[in-house]
């Protein structure tokens, strides 16, 4: 019994996005969609859920189906609740009075500090915003479940936190999850869709897995289409012989075998199949120049504490050199926030001088915060780009549609945007500023895995210098060149992030 069938499905958003996909989720599914920013995955996830019709095809559902949804934001309309009651809502309302205790069940096992249940949602971080969904996911206790972007704002515990609720569910509730964080897909998908525009990819593979014997499957086309393309200039060139041939000697059965010979190369031409070339969202180089001194900022042994005069951590002798791509571990509430922005005032020489962090004078920051500030007071995104540097109109719009933001889109509201589209807008412009130095807080937040792959090969250049707080462990692996730790209240640097993530159960 499937639980829901799509037929031939397409649609359209302007340009297309998919088309003739077919696909049956049953009960017990953990499927994983993947494709690059902008492609088609939120839509997908609309049309299973209800919300959008498709432009071609057919939907069934099972009539007795209970879904729930988990979109990239919060709905408008709990903004204003507070966390508590954003998540009892999730309750059906015949038995929401008497079964909030519910609610409360899943708060604890979440870890939602009691001090900020009442606290209004529209006053949450991300990271809270995001399980106050997580945990209207658990009570709706649905058939089939829709993730968008589950991840994003939530530090690595609560990833694994996540990853074992999803893991723990019963085996006939399915879940559609829609991500770019590799490492989490594979440790909570069996089922991979890789959702093109032509033909769509169905793998009953994680996705580690799955994209490899896609890419296998994509080179051995590449191979056929060339050998077949061969093959059509060699008939063409026979054809082309015999037709003289045939003129000069007035061959009837030369000009029937000329015109056998062009049938067969345009039949071969028809059929071929291209290797598929994943149409880019966007990339969006760094630039910058590198840092000329050899050692970029000292660190002596400091302590941080809060506001109150408890301490938050305290740090040894540390420094920073060109080259050095430094992600910062720890737990949330550890204290890597606090160290990012103290960092970050330091490099800028806002206020007094730090007495800890002595950077070298030539030192030109570029910093990307989680919650991508930069673009706040901007209303669109040409407006974006010419509040930090002046640039002539085309010139700026060049930029944007290179960072995969199309002219239609350029003069709208920012919010508009796609979350991965604000992403790319962000590195455009930290690109703008030519800093010599990155600090970046959760810089693959909505970024597609085209765009984490590259920005990690981009930030492992020679001379590439970074300081970066990330919960995304394929990135992190991929990324950096030194560890730093915050925990048990030290900084201290280790050698890898295997053990911090083993700690966790990661």
């Amino acid at each position: 019994m499937s639980l829901v069938t799509l037929n031939s499905l397409g649609v359209t958003l302007g340009a297309p996005l998919f088309q003739k996909l077919d696909l049956t989720i049953s009960p017990g599914d953990r499927l994983a969609i993947v494709a690059a920013n902008g492609r088609g995955k939120s839509t997908l996830l609309n049309i299973l859920a209800g919300k959008l019709e498709p432009g071609e095809g057919a939907i069934t559902r099972a009539r007795s189906l209970t879904l729930s949804y988990m979109e990239q934001d919060p709905p408008p309309h709990l903004m204003n609740l507070s966390l508590r009651e954003a998540v009892a809502e999730a309750l059906a309302p015949d038995i929401r009075d008497y079964e909030s205790w519910r609610a409360e069940i899943v708060l604890d096992e979440i870890g939602v500090p009691e001090a900020l249940r009442d606290r209004p949602m529209q006053h949450q971080s991300g990271g809270w915003q995001r399980l106050a969904m997580i945990a209207r996911l658990a009570l709706a206790d649905a058939d089939l479940m829709l993730l968008d972007e589950p991840t994003n704002h939530l530090d690595l515990a609560k990833i694994v936190l996540l990853e074992r609720w999803l893991n723990a569910l019963p085996a006939g509730k399915a879940v559609v999850i829609a991500s770019h964080d590799r490492a989490f897909l594979d440790r909570v998908t069996g089922r991979t869709l890789f959702l093109r525009l032509q033909e769509s990819r169905l793998y009953a593979l994680p996705y580690s897995q799955a994209r490899r014997a896609l890419e296998e499957e994509d080179l051995a086309r590449g191979r056929k289409f060339d050998k077949d393309m061969k093959m059509v200039d060699q008939l063409r060139r026979q054809a082309a012989k015999l037709n003289n041939i045939a003129v000069n000697s007035g061959s009837d059965l030369l000009t029937v075998k000329t015109k056998q010979l062009k049938e067969r190369a345009e039949r071969i031409e028809s059929e071929a199949e291209a290797a598929h070339r994943e149409r880019s969202a966007g990339l969006v180089a760094l630039g910058g120049a590198e840092a000329q001194a050899r050692v970029l900022i000292r660190i002596a042994p400091f302590e941080e504490r809060l506001p109150d005069g408890s301490l938050l951590f305290r740090s040894g002798p540390l420094f920073v050199c060109r080259g050095d791509r430094i992600v910062l571990l720890g737990e949330n509430g550890a204290g890597k926030s606090r160290l990012m922005e103290r960092l970050q005032r330091a490099i800028a020489a806002e206020g007094a001088a730090d007495p800890a962090i002595q950077p070298t004078p030539s030192l030109k920051p570029g910093y990307m915060d989680q919650a991508l500030a930069m673009l706040k007071t901007a209303r669109t995104p040409l407006g974006a780009l010419a509040a930090r540097i002046p640039l002539g109109e085309q010139r700026a719009r060049s930029l944007l549609a290179g960072a995969g933001i199309a002219i239609e889109k350029q003069e709208k509201p920012l919010d508009r945007l796609s979350g991965g589209q604000r992403a790319r807008l962000a590195l455009l412009m930290l690109r703008l500023t030519e800093a010599n130095f990155l600090l970046l807080d959760e810089p693959t937040n909505h970024l597609d895995i085209e765009g984490q792959e590259a920005l990690s090969q981009e930030l492992a250049e020679e001379g590439r210098a970074a300081f970066v707080v990330s919960h995304d462990r394929a990135f992190v692996r991929a990324a950096a060149n030194r560890f730093w730790l915050i925990s048990g209240r030290k900084l201290t640097e280790v050698e890898g992030p295997d053990a911090f993530f083993d700690s966790l159960g990661a």
